[in-house]
């Protein structure tokens, strides 16, 4: 088995290309390195710069490596961004996934790990959210992953491809500071980017029906993440468990906003108090995963809690920004 695994250079990408190399998986990552950082790939994971919208890159690169089974985490990710420019996040993660499914149907290739999000659930009114609670998104990013799952479906059925979705919860830490998410649009990095430049976190809303009256929500460690997808392609390698599946990604375990932001002061000695601002359209009060179906399909459970998520986060985020 070779895995291609688009986006392998992002935050998420590398830690599965560190976890899926390390326990002995052959594997190639493609990336555009747009938001990708080559170094952050383990040694003896080769890298092929490139687009995951560029059918014929993506049929040589399948061709010359041998691929025969592949784990889709190239996309746009942004909630705000995907409604101010939903044609190109239709467009670069749809269509961008429908050219994938045809490089990997003209190369034989047969198996397809898709990265989804909690975000096709929308705001559903739950105590935990399982695989069968219906899917309502409010964004044109969670459109795009719903619609992304439709297609994975309809072309594993058409093409005989062996197909798991794993909708991913809140990801947050890093296996190593080196690996650590960059980007600032995650809770914790917000934290520490307003810590950094001497302002007070920030709360939006704190009249929500919860204990506190923050948003709570459900907190994975993205090396655990890393892990559930090494699981999912083992799962996918065995001939005798064919299909489809679908399961969420998540520690089923809730975390409000001021919980989190209470974590980040003791790890970082910062204990100023947060400021509340207005609410913020869209923002359900809740949203936990049930990770059930993944702990009895896969043998996968989370093993790690949310203070390791901020003590790694805050390692990286000191090794890339400083303070």
């Amino acid at each position: 088995m070779t895995w291609l695994i688009t986006g392998g250079a992002g935050y998420i990408g590398a830690h599965v290309a560190r976890a899926m190399a390390g326990a002995g998986e052959s594997v190639v990552a493609l990336d555009d390195l747009s938001a990708g950082v080559a170094d952050r790939l383990p040694a003896g994971v080769p890298l092929v710069r490139g687009s995951a919208l560029d059918g014929n890159l993506l049929g040589r690169v399948c061709a010359e490596y041998g691929v025969t089974g592949v784990v889709h985490l190239a996309a746009r990710k942004q909630v705000a961004e995907s409604v101010a420019e939903p044609t190109r996040y239709y467009r670069e993660n749809v269509g961008g996934l429908a050219t994938l499914l045809d490089a990997m149907t003209g190369a034989g290739v047969r198996r397809l790990l898709f990265s989804s999000s909690a975000a096709v659930y929308g705001n559903p009114d739950v105590d935990l959210i399982t695989e069968d609670t219906p899917c309502a998104p409010v964004n044109p990013y969670g459109e795009t992953k719903l619609a992304g799952e439709w297609l994975v479906r309809a072309a594993g059925r058409a093409h005989g491809i062996s197909t798991v979705c794993l909708r991913y919860f809140n990801v947050a830490g890093a296996a190593a500071p080196e690996l650590a998410d960059t980007g600032v649009f995650n809770i914790v990095p917000m934290v520490f980017d307003r810590l950094t430049r001497d302002d007070a976190p920030r709360i939006f809303g704190d009249d929500y029906p919860t204990p506190d009256g923050t948003c709570i929500r459900d907190y994975i460690h993205v090396a655990d993440l890393a892990e559930a997808h090494l699981a999912a392609a083992r799962h996918l390698t065995d001939a005798a468990r064919p299909g489809d599946l679908t399961l969420n990604i998540g520690r089923g375990e809730g975390v409000s906003v001021r919980e989190m932001i209470s974590v980040v002061a003791e790890v970082t000695g910062d204990r100023r108090p947060p400021v509340v601002e207005p609410r913020r359209p869209g923002d359900a009060p809740r949203a936990v995963a049930s990770a059930d179906r993944a702990a009895a399909t896969l043998g996968w459970r989370a093993r790690r809690g949310v203070r390791e998520m901020v003590e790694s986060a805050w390692q990286g985020w000191q090794l890339h920004h400083g303070r």
